[in-house]
């Protein structure tokens, strides 16, 4: 069950959910990044997940028809530009099979973000012991409407 929600809570977008935006702009995660900024939530990164998204988003299955790599740098750009830049000075590694997702867990609890907005919910089973929920991004908007 979510925990109840603040305004201006501090999230971590999983890059499950831009490339999710990025291939379909009906669902719930294109709704999410379109609302940014947000008066509810702001996004928080890090360096190391900044590089994931530029990695991932910048392959050309990902790059939505129409756009141009230098498009989708143009938006990370814009979402570096409008998130709170998180130093990470703690591993708490191992917590997670994927060392992708103990980044991102990792970022979240450095930051004190409540939620880990994903796709992959599954895949950070454990995280509630740090204090952070896995939610997608179609529940999260539940939440923000909620409030």
């Amino acid at each position: 069950m979510p925990m109840p929600f603040a305004h201006h809570e501090k999230i971590v977008l999983d890059t499950s959910v831009l490339v999710a935006a990025a291939r379909s702009r009906q669902g719930a995660s294109f709704e999410l990044l379109r609302s940014i900024p947000s008066r509810d939530f702001n996004i928080c990164l890090s360096v190391s997940l900044y590089a994931e998204w530029q990695s991932v988003l910048t392959r050309t299955e990902n790059i939505p028809p129409g756009l141009t790599v230098g498009d989708v740098q143009g938006f990370l750009r814009y979402l570096v530009s409008v998130a709170h830049l998180q130093a990470i000075h703690f591993l708490w590694r191992p917590n997670l099979p994927d060392a992708n997702d103990d980044m991102v867990l990792e970022l979240a609890v450095a930051a004190g973000c409540r939620y880990v907005v994903t796709h992959n919910v599954r895949d950070f089973k454990g995280s509630e012991r740090l204090g952070v929920q896995a939610i997608t991004p179609g529940n999260y908007l539940q939440l923000i409407r909620k409030s």
